[in-house]
Formats: C-alpha cells, structure tokens, sequence
C-alpha cells in the first residue's frame, strides 16, 4: 500500500514537471519572439551551377558574409546540370528544412518556363535580392556600329548575328525582349562562356553579344570592346560606364536585369523566414556586401521577404512575354 506522503510527493512530482514543460514551452515561445531562432543544424548554400561562374561568385560571398554577420557555419554545395535545373531539383526536395539556402538568380523564374521541370518559382521561400545585373550591348572596336538603334536598323534590312549562351540565360532574354520590341529577328551562335564570345566577337564570327560590365570592363576599359548601350532603367553611376547611353536613350524600350540573391525552402517556419531575413540585412550594411556589388558592377537594389517575392512575380510576367 503507497503511503499518502508518497502520493503527495507524486503529484508534486507531476505538478512540477508539467510546471517545467510550460515554462520551457514558454521560454521556447519567447525565444522565437525575440529572434533568437537558430537553423537545426550547420547552414548549406546550394549553387545551381558549375564553380568559378556568376552565381558561384554570389552564392560564396553570400554565404561568407551571413557566416560572418551571424556567426553561423554555411558549407557551399554546387550542383550544376540542367541550366540550373539539376540544382533547383535537389532544393525543391529540402522542403522544410531551415537550414538550407540556394543562390537565386533569373533561372528560377525561366526553368519552369523553359523546361519540364518540377518545380514553381513559388515553391521557395524568398530570403533576399542583392541587386540586378543588367547587360551592355557589345561589339568589337572595327565594328561599322556605333549605337543600338543602328544594330536593329541593320537587322531589319540584312543578318546581324549574335552570341548566346543558352536558352534561359539573360542575352537570350534581352534578343528576345529586343526583337519583340522592335520586330526584328537575330540570328543565334550558342557559346559556353563568356570567355568564348569575347574570342569570336574580336575573331569576327558574331556581330553582337549582351554581356554582363563585370565580365567586360577589363576590355572596355582596354579598348578592345566598344559598348553601344546598356539595358538597364539608368546609366550606371560607375565612372567606367557612366557614359554609355541606356537602349531607351537610343528608342528601344527594354530594360531588363539578373537578379543576385537567395531563397530558402518552401515550408519553413515563419521564425525560420524571418531569422534569415533580419541576417540578410544585417549582411546588407556589412562591407562584404559593398564589396560583392562593387567587384561584380552591380546595381545595388536590396529587397527581402514579401518585397522579393512581389519583385519575382512582375519579373516572371515579363520573362513569359519573352520565353512562353
């Protein structure tokens, strides 16, 4: 027979334990509310393409720098194939998991358009846009064209043949946004890297290419390469590009950017969403970011969240009007 001391000693027991679980529970809420979230494991940036490319460059600095900013360990995992396709796969199959992130740019919104792929762009969470890489229209110095107006005259009368890099990559946009625009046709020459188009654009294979300034700025600066206009919203405030006139200046109405940034899984918490967030910003007003924009000349136009993700969608229509 249990004693009555050793019941009450029970239910004490009990009372106390149930007491600890509301205050830990309590304590957990707290913690979330306050963001002291913390991902479940080590951090991983997935990079959707090869080593030593634009996205590969971004998703390294972006992981180094929220490592430094939130004293968090984030390992970078390229998964290339596919135009992207093989990379956003494998994300699309971290659902929920919160320590997880992948190096977002135009590929997420041109794959589902472009390839039988299973994923949505809205499949993901959005984190961050770093800023937008617009393109120049480039020629070789002994080109007879001196500005893109001229390039879509000469298009309609006769063969300008530009370099492309695949079908979802951003100078097949722009031609394509071009064409549109205007009612002209380029012929196509597909090249792997930027490298080769700068080879057979000197070698006088190709007429055209739509290179992103950090690729270029070497050689423009050189004389090697001469730029007709860029297709951004502005002229660029760097002083190396700060001459060279905007495709509206020249009456060609598109304008038309990369994105730099990054997404997280879809189903994941809300304090998981905003513990990346508030780490995204803080990386924002760090110097490595100042440094990741001006080293790759960058038009620096940060958005995070529910902002990033109302950019996707009119990025999206735009790229349908194109693509689809």
């Amino acid at each position: 027979m249990v004693s009555t001391t050793v019941k009450a000693v029970a239910v004490a027991g009990i009372a106390l334990l149930a007491l600890t679980g509301c205050s830990a529970s309590a304590a957990e809420g707290k913690s979330a509310a306050e963001g002291e979230f913390k991902p479940s494991a080590d951090s991983r940036m997935i990079v959707p393409f090869s080593a030593g490319g634009g996205s590969d460059l971004s998703g390294r600095a972006i992981a180094a720098g929220l490592e430094e900013v939130g004293g968090i360990n984030i390992s970078t995992e390229n998964r290339e194939g596919g135009s992207g396709a093989i990379g956003y796969s494998h994300f699309l199959a971290q659902e929920g998991k919160d320590n997880y992130l992948l190096a977002a740019e135009t590929a997420l919104l041109a794959l589902p358009l472009t390839q039988d792929v299973e994923f949505e762009y809205t499949d993901f969470t959005p984190i961050m846009k770093l800023g937008d890489d617009y393109t120049l229209l480039v020629v070789a110095p002994d080109s007879p064209y001196e500005t893109c107006d001229e390039v879509v005259d000469a298009a309609r009368k006769d063969r300008v043949v530009a370099a492309v890099s695949g079908a979802t990559s951003l100078d097949e946009i722009v031609f394509k946004l071009v064409e549109a625009e205007m009612d002209v046709k380029f012929d196509r020459v597909p090249f792997e890297s930027g490298s080769e188009v700068l080879a057979a654009l000197l070698g006088g294979t190709i007429d055209i290419a739509s290179l992103n300034p950090g690729e270029v700025l070497g050689q423009l600066e050189a004389g090697d390469l001469k730029a007709l206009c860029a297709f951004s919203d502005e002229r660029y405030e760097y002083e190396q590009l700060a001459e060279i006139p905007t495709a509206k200046e020249q009456g060609i109405d598109v304008s038309f950017a990369q994105f730099r940034g990054f997404i997280a899984p879809g189903g994941i918490s809300d304090e998981a969403k905003e513990y990346w967030i508030a780490q995204a910003e803080k990386f924002e007003k760090s110097d490595a970011y100042a440094k990741y924009i001006e080293e790759n000349v960058m038009q620096a136009n940060a958005v995070y969240g529910d902002d990033f993700a109302q950019y996707l969608d009119g990025n999206y229509e735009s790229l349908e009007k194109a693509l689809g």
